[in-house]
């Protein structure tokens, strides 16, 4: 049954980023899933059920893109980490393009729903302690402002892949101004 629901999550995900939060409808997932409507509303109750644990899908599923790592290569410097973690949320791959359209999305539809906007500003903050945490492991001893240069730097991401997405900034371009930002935000943090 996990499966089912993880292939209705996938589902969710791409109908989202394609057609938008107010776009979603029940019996167009179904259909996309190859599902009944009975077995959506079975693991999730209602839209709103859909829309909180697709929030939970994706933002797992970047987890796992920007955490992947090959076995065989020498580990990372905590710069590196962060960097890559960042970077990683603007590559031209199919799961990320939809992960990132969908994420804007369902923050766009938050502005217009209170329960998505909790949801969303826990997932946010969830992510800013993560960069954070890399932060921190950059420059240990400033890691009590590295909640603030993490707040900027997912701020920034998120608004740069906006704009990649939608054709008004090249990858390419996106990638040199989050690498420039985490250089700024790092000399500003060093001792």
């Amino acid at each position: 049954m996990a499966s089912r629901k993880t292939s209705i999550l996938e589902a969710a995900a791409r109908v989202i980023a394609r057609r938008g939060v107010r776009g979603l409808r029940v019996e167009e997932l179904a259909a996309e899933a190859g599902v009944s409507t009975a077995l959506i509303y079975y693991h999730f109750k209602d839209r709103t059920g859909i829309l909180r644990q697709t929030l939970e899908f994706i933002n797992g599923r970047a987890e796992r893109y920007t955490a992947e790592r090959d076995p065989d290569a020498p580990p990372l410097t905590p710069r590196e980490e962060l960097e890559q973690t960042l970077l990683l949320e603007l590559q031209d791959a199919p799961e990320v393009r939809e992960n990132s359209t969908a994420w804007g999305e369902l923050r766009a539809s938050a502005v217009f729903d209170d329960s998505l906007r909790e949801d969303l500003a826990r997932a946010s903050l969830s992510w800013v302690q993560e960069i954070a945490e890399l932060i921190g492991r950059v420059h240990p001893i400033n890691s009590a402002t590295a909640p603030a240069a993490a707040e900027r730097l997912t701020a920034l991401l998120e608004g740069l892949s906006m704009r990649w997405l939608s054709g008004s900034l090249p990858l390419g371009h996106a990638r040199t101004l989050m690498s420039e930002a985490i250089e700024v935000e790092l000399a500003r943090l060093a001792p």
